[in-house]
């Protein structure tokens, strides 16, 4: 195992007790998630949850029956909260190189069960390095959701994990997932930084290698759905920093079948039937596309297929037979993620789709 893995383990086995240690917000969680998962993430044991680092909630909707994957799962507070989320007929697998966390979790396994109210514990823990998941005990194809919560930046080596979780994804399945990112490519000497690296900062990638990753690894059409800047609470840590500019990004990822480069318009649109919990009178996809239910929401190829080859399609209606290619879709823009916030965030002309 590299020095930086080390570093990572001791910092998170050891040298953290709690979520109260943590010296910036980027290992932290902003907003109110929906009744029904603050229900699950409340029904969680207390001491899984003092051991939650995340940087926000990969959490997504319509989970009844998926068999999951959380990268970096930690002591399992998403783990057992979406254990609970899928249902006795879901099944939810962690994986995680910290001995001290995983023990945590797997003395809660049947403790969660049980407060669920299943015959047995519907979730597995896996020992492993998130950049050798080819080397563990998990099928290719074989997962519906793919999940993270602020760990893939403290891997060593980003695009293999990219990379595997593409591979270990069924068609139409996700990765939904939570990270850091900077606005430039971090210094040599600061990645070398034990606590700037466990704080999740210098491990952060340049968000515009990150899509550039996404890309090559099949994630052809990258997306945001939420995001925020970081405060530096450590003044000694914001000096090191400076001026680089942090951001938690919730992203999705979807494997589709033959995506398209760039947003196309073949002249369709889709009607939200409603039916998702805690979206039943607006389907949020992503930061761009909030889709009102009954009403006619134009889409992009890419769009369309993100709704219709997945585990969203039972809830939606298509408009139009998609024969016809009208040139790029109209207004395609990412959101600028290093904004102050997701009210002031301006277009920007690279990422995501319409």
């Amino acid at each position: 195992m590299n020095q930086i893995q080390d570093v990572v383990k001791a910092y998170y086995g050891e040298t953290l007790k709690g979520s109260a240690d943590l010296r910036t917000d980027a290992c932290t969680t902003e907003g109110a998630p929906p009744p029904h998962v603050s229900a699950a993430l409340a029904a969680v044991h207390d001491e899984v949850a003092a051991k939650y680092y995340g940087c926000g909630l990969a959490i997504p909707a319509a989970l009844e029956g998926l068999k999951v994957l959380d990268l970096g799962c930690g002591a399992g507070r998403d783990v057992f909260a979406l254990a609970k989320l899928v249902g006795p007929n879901g099944h939810v697998t962690g994986v995680d190189m910290t001995d001290e966390q995983l023990e945590v979790a797997r003395a809660h396994e049947a403790w969660h069960a049980e407060r669920f109210g299943y015959d047995a514990p519907n979730t597995r823990f896996v020992k492993g390095e998130l950049e050798k998941l080819g080397e563990l005990d998990l099928a290719p194809g074989s997962f519906d959701l793919i999940i993270s919560n602020c760990v893939i930046n403290l891997c060593t080596d980003k695009p293999e994990v990219f990379r595997q979780a593409h591979r270990l994804l069924k068609p139409g399945g996700e990765l939904y997932f939570s990270d850091v990112y900077a606005d430039r490519r971090v210094p040599e000497a600061l990645v070398n930084d034990p606590v700037l690296y466990g704080e999740c900062l210098s491990g952060a990638l340049y968000w515009g290698d990150y899509q550039s990753i996404a890309k090559a690894s099949g994630f052809t059409d990258p997306r945001v759905v939420s995001h925020r800047r970081l405060a530096i609470i450590d003044p000694k840590l914001k000096a090191k920093v400076e001026p680089i500019r942090f951001a938690s990004v919730t992203a999705r990822l979807m494997k589709l079948e033959d995506p398209d480069a760039a947003c196309e318009d073949y002249g369709q649109a889709v009607i939200y039937k409603g039916g998702v919990e805690g979206m039943e009178r607006v389907f949020v996809l992503d930061a761009e596309h909030e889709i009102e239910a009954g009403r006619v929401f134009p889409v992009c190829g890419n769009t369309l297929a993100m709704l219709m080859e997945t585990r969203f399609a039972p809830y939606f209606d298509v408009v139009g037979d998609g024969q016809t290619h009208y040139g790029l879709f109209p207004g395609c823009a990412a959101p600028d993620v290093f904004a102050e916030t997701m009210t002031d965030s301006s277009p920007a002309p690279v990422g995501g789709c319409c």
